[in-house]
């Protein structure tokens, strides 16, 4: 299994990077887990929030693989529990989806046609979270589903 992490924007703090590469190292046994950062376009410069998106956009889709099952961080995808996404990563993986990629959009969301690639949106509840939080958020949850998923401790 491999899981890629699109994410608009550079982790600029310390301690968001230390999280985030601590998960990063605990998935390695698990799965080939990487990180793509398309930079963040900033809409005053942009010419608008419209064109930024768009911008961002682009970049996204230029990140993700031709063939990779994609999954967009979006407040009004679907919830789902840690057992839960560990079965729906087991149901992708039993189907023959060896590819995922997770994306997680810029401060003013994702371009339609990004939406248009994504082939299921995961939500982490109806609260916003700031996007270096999403970050670690998914990379801790990919680890926990790997735990569940082969019955390890780790999971409480």
């Amino acid at each position: 299994m491999r899981f890629t992490v699109v994410a608009v924007g550079k982790l600029k703090e310390r301690f968001w990077v230390s999280a985030c590469d601590e998960y990063l190292k605990r998935l390695q046994p698990y799965a080939k887990t990487s990180v793509a950062e398309v930079a963040d376009v900033d809409p005053r410069k942009a010419g608008g929030e419209s064109e930024a998106v768009a911008r961002e956009g682009s970049a996204i889709l230029s990140a993700l693989g031709p063939r990779t099952h994609t999954v967009l961080l979006a407040i009004d995808g679907k919830q789902r529990s840690s057992e839960s996404f560990s079965e729906r990563l087991d149901a992708l993986a039993l189907s023959g989806v060896s590819d995922i990629s997770f994306v997680i959009g810029g401060s003013c969301g994702v371009s339609n046609e990004v939406r248009a690639r994504a082939d299921e949106t995961l939500s982490f509840g109806a609260i916003t979270l700031p996007h270096n939080l999403a970050r670690v958020v998914l990379l801790e949850q990919l680890y926990r589903a790997q735990r569940i998923s082969r019955g390890e401790p780790y999971h409480k």
